[in-house]
């Protein structure tokens, strides 16, 4: 027998009442949730055998043992690199952005009129990613590093006028990326060449229709990777360059290096590591490509009385367009830590950090 406290958190977290299910099961012309699954589930993959999960737990009792579990975790320090790094997250954001259902619980701002405090936030995300990269346009934002890195090798090919179809990608770059390049690649038909760009941009005959170098590599050595990217225009290829966002406060940006898309995470910037994520990505690039990028850019307009007003002036996903017209059909958006990040750079240049 369930009780009350027990029935009240099934009913707010498990979905359709019986009563919904019901109907919906009479429309569908089956007798049980179990005749529809044996109709649809092929018998093969059906499982046979009854869950042994045991007695519900109350919302109370769920959260005490989950606390209990999480006490058996050892924190270690971490040394991994790659991408992911331990980091400071201030009480000040923590409460009142990551904490705070008011911004982690809008998804995303699909009605401008009453989302300008989130539209302005991600704006100053945008220029956060501009500043550091001296690249023309930034948008807001990407899912991971990996993603970026394969929604840049996206960018490229569309814009490539050659017949080429093969993607350089260094053996510096985090390997995380590296697999998430050479998933996405095989759909459009690319081939991807991982290896040491100082041997392999020399040897090769044929163009290129990007190469994608990490900076710092993914070992955390700096070198300059401005000869690299000169080959890489050389074989007529896109220059994508990974970055690391906190490094580019003292090396040179990647427009500074001849890049034509940087890419990186910006989950140095105050967001915990979260057992490997999510942590918002960004992508900034020339503004002449800004019609074949990938996610949506904030724009600043004015409203019908004359005062200032945040836009989303740009939305390149085909649930926003038609689909034959999308740049990506995966581009989620980390909007949530992109904020969290781009408050994090103001809280550090106010030197509230003090």
């Amino acid at each position: 027998m369930l009780h009350n406290s027990q029935k009240d958190f099934l009913k707010r977290h498990i979905g359709p009442s019986d009563e919904d299910q019901n109907k919906m099961l009479k429309q569908l012309n089956y007798k049980s949730l179990d005749d529809l699954i044996k109709s649809t589930v092929p018998e093969k993959i059906q499982l046979k055998d009854e869950l042994n999960i045991g007695e519900s737990n109350s919302e109370y009792e769920a959260l005490r043992k989950l606390k209990a579990i999480s006490k058996k975790n050892h924190i270690y320090s971490n040394f991994i690199g790659m991408g992911y790094y331990g980091t400071y997250t201030p009480y000040v954001i923590l409460r009142n952005i990551l904490e705070n259902p008011g911004w982690y619980t809008s998804y995303t701002p699909y009605q401008p009129e009453v989302a300008q405090g989130r539209l302005e936030m991600l704006l100053n995300f945008q220029q956060m990613i501009v500043d550091f990269t001296g690249m023309d346009i930034a948008n807001a934002s990407l899912l991971d590093e990996g993603t970026a890195a394969a929604e840049a090798m996206g960018l490229s090919h569309r814009l490539n006028k050659k017949d080429s179809n093969l993607v350089f990608v260094s053996e510096n770059c985090h390997p995380q990326t590296i697999d998430v390049i050479q998933t996405r690649a095989e759909p459009m038909g690319l081939k991807v060449l991982v290896g040491n760009e100082d041997k392999v941009l020399d040897q090769l005959k044929e163009d290129l229709v990007c190469g994608i170098l990490q900076y710092p590599g993914t070992l955390g050595d700096i070198k300059d990777p401005s000869e690299a990217i000169s080959k890489i225009h050389k074989k007529n290829g896109k220059a994508i360059l990974a970055c690391d966002l906190l490094a580019l406060a003292k090396l040179k940006t990647p427009r500074e290096l001849g890049a034509d898309i940087a890419v990186g995470s910006s989950q140095r910037f105050g967001i915990p590591m979260g057992y490997g994520g999510p942590h918002a990505a960004f992508f900034a690039t020339k503004d002449e490509y800004k019609r074949s990028m990938p996610g949506r850019i904030v724009g600043v307009s004015v409203d019908r009385h004359g005062n200032k007003a945040y836009r989303l002036s740009l939305q390149t996903r085909e649930q926003h367009i038609r689909r034959d017209k999308a740049t990506s059909n995966i581009c989620t958006a980390q909007a949530l830590l992109a904020i969290v990040s781009a408050a994090y750079a103001i809280w550090i240049n106010a030197g509230f950090y003090w």
